[in-house]
């Protein structure tokens, strides 16, 4: 029998996950705040990329079904992961606008999924993927605050691009906002960048969240976001994704980070 593209991405082992350690960076020292949870397509496919995958998922209309199947991918490979009592970063897992827009039932599933594999739902962060705007916002904003109240921390991508405009953060007031790496990569040479990745900082702030640098490429784009306030990290240049079997029984040492 032969499978649809949209029945191998839904079925059974349809998505993997790969995780990137989010580190928090204290007087030089970096510990993993949080963990981010990559999804890939079927393997050997040609929606394996990430950004291919979601694309195509959003051309189906059918980003609700399968941020469904990625919030149990991402669950089922965390709760594998065995690390001591006293480290116990966030999971942060990415689901579209339209998701909880659409889907009036997230809100639960992804609660009672939380119970069934033992994860406290306190350990979430829901990364918000706005590729595009909301429209309903009764339906967007109550899945949000039931999430909220059981727990979950909220976090909006793609920071300074898209559709996370003012409007946007006042309304979401998302826990974290996650610079682009546009802004990042190479910033220590682009005065522009700069500017930019300091006004969200100071928003980030004023509005009671924290912002997240991503992109980190080398230690310079490191000191860049140091200088300009922001303290939680991710990049290649301090660590690539990797699957859940890589982290088991590592611990959370503490690494100098210059």
């Amino acid at each position: 029998m032969k499978y649809t593209l949209l029945q191998q991405i839904l079925g059974e082992g349809g998505i993997s996950v790969l995780f990137q350690p989010i580190y928090a960076v204290v007087n030089g020292t970096a510990s993993v705040f949080a963990l981010e949870a990559l999804a890939r397509g079927p393997k050997g496919s040609n929606v394996e990329p990430a950004n291919v995958l979601f694309e195509y998922v959003r051309r189906k209309g059918k980003e609700a079904d399968v941020d469904r199947t990625c919030v149990e991918a991402v669950l089922t490979a965390a709760a594998t992961i065995l690390l001591p009592v006293a480290v116990q970063p966030a999971i942060s897992i990415n689901v579209h606008a339209a998701t909880l827009e659409q889907d009036d039932d997230f809100a639960s599933f992804l609660i009672d999924r939380c119970a069934h594999h033992g994860i406290a739902v306190s350990r979430l962060i829901l990364e918000i993927v706005e590729q595009q705007q909301y429209w309903d916002d009764v339906r967007f904003f109550r899945a949000m605050n039931t999430l909220r109240e059981a727990g979950v921390r909220i976090a909006l991508d793609d920071i300074g691009l898209g559709y996370s405009n003012y409007r946007t953060l006042i309304e979401v007031r998302p826990d974290f906002y996650k610079i682009d790496r546009y802004f990042v990569t190479g910033s220590k040479a682009k005065d522009n960048a700069r500017a930019a990745i300091e006004s969200i900082v100071l928003l980030a702030q004023r509005l009671g969240g924290r912002a997240i640098a991503e992109g980190i490429e080398s230690a310079d784009d490191l000191e860049s976001v140091r200088d300009l306030g922001v303290d939680l990290v991710q990049g290649f240049h301090l660590a690539m994704p990797q699957p859940a079997s890589a982290l088991i029984h590592k611990n959370n040492a503490q690494e100098t980070c210059e």
